[in-house]
């Protein structure tokens, strides 16, 4: 475990979307990305994982992303971790290829484009 990297988790039941991102920030040096593919068993890995940044998807089954930011709002040690919501709900040209907020909360259109990825991650974590 590298200290000075940025630890990332992502949350998506979708196997193909989570290894395209994982593999894509990892490149870059600067993040160790977690990938969970079974929404039931995200708390306990990001328990385990303590990331700096959740990648949470929206639609998926079991529990939904709506469910799982609750649960980790509950913990104490993940209350104040930054959730970046990816959804198909939207879409790019409805949010402008841009992040969008709702309330809140911070949301990117899937399929997410790299360069607006990097954007959101840094601004909520830094380089």
């Amino acid at each position: 475990m590298d200290m000075n990297k940025k630890r990332i988790l992502l949350v998506d039941d979708e196997p193909g979307i989570t290894r395209s991102i994982k593999r894509n920030l990892e490149t870059t040096g600067r993040y160790e990305v977690q990938t969970e593919n079974f929404a039931p068993n995200a708390l306990a890995t990001a328990h385990r994982f303590k990331p700096d940044l959740i990648l949470l998807d929206v639609m998926m089954p079991g529990k939904d992303g709506g469910e799982v930011a609750a649960q980790f709002k509950e913990s104490s040690s993940l209350k104040d971790v930054p959730i970046v919501f990816l959804t198909a709900i939207v879409s790019t040209k409805e949010t402008g290829g841009h992040e969008a907020t709702a309330g809140a909360l911070t949301y990117l259109a899937k399929p997410v484009a790299w360069p607006e990825l990097q954007r959101c991650i840094e601004g909520h974590i830094g380089k």
